[in-house]
């Protein structure tokens, strides 16, 4: 009879220890399947984070050289206007002599079109060229490289015989600048027309010699305000605009604009509104 109680109450027992343990692995299995789809929907959405960017990457299709183009065909047209040189030989010269804008000249000194010192008294930076370290000059802004490129043209009177071209003959100016000791690398007139044509240039001689505005160009209104009724314009600070640009555009001073608008620097933004003063 003990013998029965015993061997009853041994059952008992292993049941009882028997069952936690079953639970306990069940719970175990479905804790880490639960884990192993949290990982694999994390990396999941990693890889289309990814994908979206390399698409978006991908999609931005222009080039370095439409991206300068954009940046400063307004000051080459504004310069063509008050220099008389074809915006399009200016643009083209300032591609392939600055590398688009990233060559150490260009970057370093907004140098983008080489002018050496020459009894330049402004700041100055060494760059090796024919020889070594070289003076050249080196200006705040890059519009201030383009004026002076403008400026080292028309002061020099080897230089004086391009102005009686045709002020759209682009090929005649290209050739021309070679011809009169500005550049010696003989392939340097067809590598002018061939940016030239390539990217379209010429239709910025076209829209400084037809007079019409663009999409691109400045806008402008003018308004009358005050009893005495005086004459004042407004402008939308469209892209490639400087103090520098629109002050020549109006025949004003950067320090004018600025003090008319209360600005503290030159820097501008695309969209802001302008008093120009008169």
């Amino acid at each position: 009879m003990k013998f029965k109680y015993i061997l009853l109450l041994m059952i008992a027992l292993f049941s009882v220890s028997c069952g936690p343990k079953k639970g306990i692995v069940t719970k175990k299995k479905e804790t880490t399947t639960k884990k192993t789809v949290e990982i694999k929907d994390s990396e999941k959405q990693e890889a289309l984070t990814e994908t979206k960017k390399t698409v978006e990457k991908k999609n931005d299709t222009r080039s370095a050289v439409d991206i300068y183009i954009d940046l400063y065909a307004n000051i080459a047209k504004d310069n063509m206007r008050h220099h008389k040189i074809p915006a399009s030989i200016t643009l083209a010269q300032g591609i392939l002599e600055s590398g688009v804008g990233k060559g150490r000249l260009a970057v370093k000194a907004n140098n983008h079109f080489g002018i050496k010192c020459h009894g330049w008294k402004g700041a100055k930076i060494y760059h090796d060229d024919d020889r070594s370290q070289e003076c050249f000059r080196k200006y705040k802004r890059a519009e201030s490289s383009y004026e002076d490129h403008s400026e080292f043209l028309t002061g020099r009177s080897r230089y004086a015989n391009l102005f009686k071209l045709k002020p759209d003959d682009y090929k005649g100016w290209a050739k021309g600048l070679r011809a009169a000791g500005y550049a010696t690398d003989r392939k340097y007139p067809s590598k002018l027309i061939s940016l030239i044509e390539r990217y379209e240039l010429y239709k910025y001689d076209e829209e400084v010699l037809g007079g019409t505005p663009t999409a691109k160009e400045r806008k402008s209104t003018t308004i009358i305000e005050g009893r005495n009724k005086t004459s004042t314009k407004k402008h939308i600070v469209a892209q490639g605009d400087t103090l520098y640009s629109l002050s020549r555009l109006y025949k004003t001073t950067v320090a004018a604009i600025k003090a008319e608008n209360k600005l503290n620097s030159n820097d501008l933004k695309i969209g802001q509104k302008l008093i120009i003063p008169n």
